[in-house]
């Protein structure tokens, strides 16, 4: 297991089971283990996602985004939920945003 602060300091779990949930239906992201947890601590922005879940977004190239889905369950703990690539620019509510 490692973890990674959110920007709001809340440590968010990233278990072997959850990377293994993670790879198995985005194969894609099998290379990106510390690029997941990179942008979960240094987002380029983060919008809020379903049922008070984040999400942490991360430019990698001109057309790939990294995007990270994580709940902070309490002030001292969270974990990731999925993540996955996309090839535009994520939308909705920003929570917050990189100055």
């Amino acid at each position: 297991m490692d973890v990674a602060y959110s920007v709001n300091g809340v440590p968010i779990r990233l278990t072997y089971e959850r990377w293994y949930h993670v790879v198995e239906n985005h194969d894609e992201l099998a290379s990106h283990f510390h690029d997941v947890l990179d942008a979960i601590e240094t987002p380029d922005f983060v919008v809020r996602a379903n049922r008070g879940a984040l999400k942490a977004v991360r430019n990698l190239s001109r057309r790939t985004w990294l995007v990270v889905v994580y709940r902070e369950v309490t002030r001292k703990d969270g974990f990731v939920v999925t993540a996955y690539l996309l090839d535009a620019r994520p939308k909705g509510e920003i929570a917050w945003r990189r100055q």
